[in-house]
C-alpha cells in the first residue's frame, strides 16, 4: 500500500486549486467573449458554483444513511466535472436564446424580453432534463451497486443544472445588467 506523503499532498492540493481557478478564469472568458458582456460570465460561474454546492451539500446530507455508496471518490470527482459540463452547456442555450430575442425584439423592455426567451427555452429545456433523467434512473436503477453514487450525483446534477440556469445564471445578468447597458440590446 502506497503512502502519500504530507509535502505531496500539499502539492497535489495547491495544483488543484489553480486547475480550478484557471478552468473558472476560462470558462469566464469564454461566456465572455461569446456574449460580449461580462454579466453572462458571472451569472454562468455562479449558476456552476451553485450546482457543485448543492450536489455536495445532498451527499454530505445522505452519507451513511443513502445504501449505497456515498463517497467522495473520484467517481464523484467525474460526476462533478459532468454536471459542471451540463450546466454550462444548458446555461449557454439559454443564453443564447435570451441574446436572439434581444435582438430581434429591441423595442419591448428589457426585462419582457428575458422573460420570453426564458418561456420559450422552457419546454426544450425541460424536455432535455427529463430524457437524461429517464435514462439515468435507468442506469440507477439497473446498473449495479458500483455505479449508483455516480449516477445519483448525476441526476441530482441535472435537476439542479437545469435549474440554476433558469432561476440563477439569467436573473444573476438581468439584475447586474444596468440601464444603459439594457438600452444597448
Amino acid at each position: 500500500m502506497a503512502i502519500v506523503e504530507p509535502t505531496i499532498a500539499d502539492d497535489i492540493k495547491q495544483s488543484a486549486i489553480w486547475s480550478v481557478l484557471f478552468s473558472l478564469i476560462v470558462i469566464f472568458l469564454y461566456i465572455l467573449f461569446r456574449f460580449r458582456k461580462w454579466q453572462y460570465g458571472l451569472g454562468a460561474l455562479l449558476a456552476m458554483f451553485h450546482d457543485v454546492l448543492v450536489v455536495l451539500g445532498i451527499f454530505s446530507l445522505f452519507y451513511g444513511i443513502a445504501p449505497w455508496s456515498m463517497e467522495i471518490d473520484q467517481a464523484f470527482i467525474a460526476a462533478i466535472l459532468t454536471v459542471v459540463g451540463y450546466s454550462i452547456n444548458d446555461t449557454v442555450v439559454v443564453f443564447d436564446r435570451i441574446r436572439e430575442y434581444l435582438g430581434l425584439h429591441k423595442k419591448m423592455p428589457y426585462k419582457t424580453v428575458v422573460n420570453n426567451a426564458l418561456n420559450s427555452t422552457l419546454s426544450r429545456t425541460i424536455n432535455t432534463s427529463m430524457s437524461t433523467i429517464l435514462v439515468l434512473l435507468m442506469i440507477f436503477i439497473f446498473g449495479g451497486e458500483v455505479i449508483r453514487g455516480f449516477v445519483f450525483a448525476l441526476m441530482v446534477g441535472v435537476i439542479v443544472g437545469t435549474y440554476s440556469s433558469l432561476c440563477i445564471a439569467s436573473p444573476t445578468v438581468v439584475d447586474l445588467t444596468d440601464k444603459e447597458d439594457r438600452d444597448e440590446n
